[in-house]
């Protein structure tokens, strides 16, 4: 069993939802409740990670994160080393292309609330900050739970884009997904069953977690 490829594909599934939740829930609610002219293309944007092969998405990741790029001068310029082939480079990656799991989620949450809920919180006099933290996350809070836990899922499974943005670097970024091809490629076919079954076992957790909290959440509202 790769050990150290198990953490670094659970801290990384961590790290993402902790940045993903306050996008998701900002962009969600965005989008559910504007009405601007160009809503449809941004959601076309945000759903792309979902139809597109993994390498073509992990390719102009790569470049978009290459020494060479503006995000790569701005990277160095910065914080100093690249932003390919190391752990901060996966992350990025994983935050952009795990937004439609957590978006998507959320947006139908927050339409789910209905406008009429929210004219009628306005008109008792509640300021919007008190709206969505006391009316709307109340009630939007299982899809957001559930969105969380798709990207967490989808995390761990990744291959294509973190194999392209990240290498398969011992210790840095050779994810678990990674460590199991690795292992299929030195034929080594027990050691890939176990982290497969350990992969899948995680996933079913988590998203059956997912599926009871949303539940509890729903009977108690």
């Amino acid at each position: 069993m790769d050990w150290q490829a198990l953490h670094l594909s659970l801290l990384l599934g961590v790290l993402t939802i902790v940045i993903l939740l306050p996008i998701a829930l900002i962009l969600g609610r965005w989008l559910a409740t504007t009405r601007m002219r160009g809503r449809a293309l941004i959601e076309a944007v945000l759903t792309l990670p979902l139809v597109l092969p993994p390498t073509v998405l992990g390719f102009y990741l790569l470049v978009g994160f290459g020494p060479g790029s503006p995000i790569g001068r701005a990277w160095t310029g910065l914080f100093g080393g690249a932003l390919v082939f190391n752990f901060k480079g996966i992350l990025l990656a994983s935050v952009l292309i795990n937004l439609p799991f957590a978006v998507q989620p959320a947006q139908r949450a927050f339409e789910s609330v209905g406008q009429d809920l929210r004219d009628a919180a306005a008109t008792c006099g509640h300021s919007l900050w008190h709206t969505i933290w006391r009316i709307e996350l109340p009630l939007a809070w299982p899809g957001i739970v559930t969105g969380a836990v798709l990207a967490f899922a989808h995390t761990l499974g990744e291959f294509g884009v973190v194999l392209m943005v990240g290498g398969s670097i011992p210790g840095e970024t050779r994810t678990l997904a990674l460590s199991i091809y690795d292992r299929v490629q030195a034929f080594d076919n027990p050691a890939a069953a176990r982290m497969a079954a350990l992969l899948m076992f995680v996933s079913l957790v988590a998203v059956t977690a997912s599926f009871a909290l949303g539940s509890r959440i729903r009977r108690r509202g």
